[in-house]
């Protein structure tokens, strides 16, 4: 008994690749969903851009305000990214 990491690398089953892994896998192709991405991410944009709408509604210079616009966007496409390939479910 070998007790390396890679013992059980040598078959040829664990060298596939991985667009044959995800090309198998029905749970990934159910995960890529638009619309759950977006129905996911929507309410934390809705709360940066009504932060945003707050800021400027207490008099604060608007070139300030608009200063926190890019991260909020920012973080929300890397959210929709992450839940629309699945990259935030877990794949062990």
């Amino acid at each position: 008994m070998d007790d390396t990491a890679e013992s059980g690398l040598d078959t040829p089953a664990d060298e596939r690749t991985t667009g044959d892994l995800l090309q198998d896998d029905d749970s990934f192709v159910e995960g890529m969903n638009r619309w759950r991405a977006t129905k996911y991410i929507a309410p934390f944009v809705a709360i940066g851009l009504f932060d945003l709408v707050l800021l400027l509604g207490w008099g604060l210079d608007p070139l300030w305000g608009f200063m926190i616009l890019p991260p909020i966007l920012f973080v929300s496409v890397l959210g929709w990214i992450a839940f629309r390939t699945g990259f935030a479910s877990d794949r062990v």
